[in-house]
């Protein structure tokens, strides 16, 4: 397998890179696609190493455990 660091790729070779991780994202949207494309838009441009993009996302995720409770449906 071919390093993926930006000091051994090209700008058109991460974007080729995240292009194909992600598959289409042109089928089937529902709206999300630009979103996570834009994710990792410091990645293709050499600002951050795709680990440090992904990194950068799992911090920000919050667990079911980690949210308040909920309160149960008043529809049922």
């Amino acid at each position: 397998m071919k390093s993926i660091l930006i000091k051994d790729t090209t700008k058109e070779e991460r974007a080729q890179i995240v292009a194909e991780a992600l598959g289409n994202t042109e089928g089937g949207c529902d709206g999300c696609a630009p979103g996570i494309i834009e994710m990792y838009q410091p990645y293709i441009d050499g600002e951050m190493e795709l680990r440090e993009v992904n990194m950068s996302f799992r911090r920000g995720y919050v667990s079911g455990k980690e949210a308040p409770e909920r309160g149960a449906c008043e529809m049922f």
